[in-house]
């Protein structure tokens, strides 16, 4: 079957670094660290006391005052990115009018959904009790609901749902949607992934799978993917969305093309809840599967956006993959950790690091890996971008992300060739 080709034509985001696209660039390109204390909260008894925090923010002018009170923070953080995004590509405003809304859609999920709403909710319930419930409880929790209210305010009447596969949630949302234009059933789609988990009960759940760094001695330094002193994850949150549309359209409507998807691959390991393959097949094949769809040499791969995580386990295991799949053609690909400086996104990092990788192609510059002090045996001879950004011309960049349940995906995107 003929594959419509799709492009990027936006990019929104929210992020530790602000809701613009290039500040957030250009502090990772920086090495600055947005990890810092957890101040929303007390959680001076928690062993882990830090995350990458979305603070200040401030949704105007893209998200009523009201409406902001009223809803969890992942819906309102889906908003200002999808439209952000939007903006990024001309059709926020007057210029909507001009496309087709029936086939427009919008795919953001969220791998936790509206855990705020959720944990004052149960609060007012066993203290106050049901009839003090707010009726927004079950809208405001329920993963589709930033992408519903987005879509309801754009009138974008395409396809419209979220999907929830832990912490590969963006990556496979964007998948989707990538699906839905290449088929013919949109020609723009809003797509990524929305978290929003630093809270007693998001805190709480992650303490307990002992899943978190505690380094709360110097937090700048506890994201370390690939370092031997990695102890756990750090915890981030924020969205990351894409503005997909076919070519054509795009062309049409003159918007300026950022680069061009060129397809995904999704696996399942099908053997833990959230440990990975020791062997790395699950993420081979997601790698391999993306290659295949976007008929691109392995050899052609410049730059990886690896998932790396900082944990113990699954830091290399990824490696193992990448080292079998790829081959002595790895000592040639830059691989960096966007966790390292901003934590795990959870849903949103597949959002969030497709536009890192995306950036990448845009300006020939890739961010550093940092707190990799020292190296895990086996990387010896691979380009990690340790330490300081590096300059690169990147025609084809892959971004990988992993969930708890085995969920793997990965995403290729190329510099747009109008020829």
């Amino acid at each position: 079957m003929h594959k419509r080709r799709v492009v990027v034509t936006g990019m929104g985001i929210v992020s530790c670094f602000g809701n613009d696209v290039e500040e957030f660039y250009s502090r990772l390109l920086a090495g600055e660290s947005g990890i810092g204390p957890i101040e929303s909260f007390p959680c001076q008894d928690y062993p882990t006391r830090f995350a990458g925090v979305v603070s200040p923010f401030d949704p105007e002018p893209y998200l009523d005052k009201k409406q902001a009170r009223r809803v969890d923070p992942f819906i309102r953080y889906t908003v200002v990115a999808g439209k952000k995004a939007l903006e990024m590509g001309g059709l926020l405003g007057d210029n909507l009018e001009g496309i087709d809304k029936r086939k427009a859609g919008v795919l953001v999920g969220s791998g936790m959904g509206g855990m705020s709403v959720f944990y004052d909710g149960t609060e007012t319930l066993l203290t106050k009790g049901f009839k003090r419930l707010t009726p927004f409880f079950v809208p405001h929790i329920i993963t589709n609901m930033g992408g519903a209210l987005l879509g309801i305010e754009l009138g974008f009447m395409g396809p419209n749902y979220s999907i929830s596969t832990a912490c590969a949630t963006g990556n496979y949302c964007i998948y989707s949607a990538a699906e839905h234009i290449r088929r013919g059933e949109a020609d723009v789609m809003l797509c990524g992934g929305a978290e929003a988990p630093i809270n007693p009960i998001g805190l709480s759940g992650f303490v307990a799978i002992k899943a978190l760094s505690e380094y709360n001695e110097d937090p700048k330094k506890a994201s370390c993917p690939w370092d031997k002193k990695r102890t756990g994850f750090v915890m981030g949150e924020g969205a990351g969305v894409l503005l997909l549309e076919e070519l054509e359209h795009a062309k049409r409507r003159g918007a300026h093309i950022i680069a061009e998807y060129m397809g995904g691959g999704i696996s399942c390991d099908a053997h833990h809840m959230t440990d990975p393959r020791e062997d790395g097949l699950g993420v081979l094949l997601s790698m391999e599967n993306a290659l295949q769809d976007g008929g691109v040499e392995k050899e052609k791969i410049d730059y990886i956006n690896a998932h790396a995580t900082s944990t113990v386990v699954g830091d290399m295991r990824e490696i193992a993959a990448l080292k079998q799949y790829f081959g002595p053609h790895l000592q040639n690909i830059a691989i960096n950790a966007t966790k390292s400086l901003i934590g795990h996104c959870l849903g949103a990092a597949g959002g969030i690091e497709a536009i890192v990788t995306i950036q990448a192609i845009r300006t020939g510059k890739i961010h550093p890996t940092i707190n990799l002090v020292d190296v895990e045996e086996g990387l010896e001879g691979m380009n990690l971008v340790k330490d300081k950004m590096q300059e690169r011309k990147v025609r084809y960049g892959l971004s990988n992300s992993f969930g708890f349940g085995g969920h793997n995906s990965s995403l290729l995107f190329a510099e747009y060739d109008p020829s």
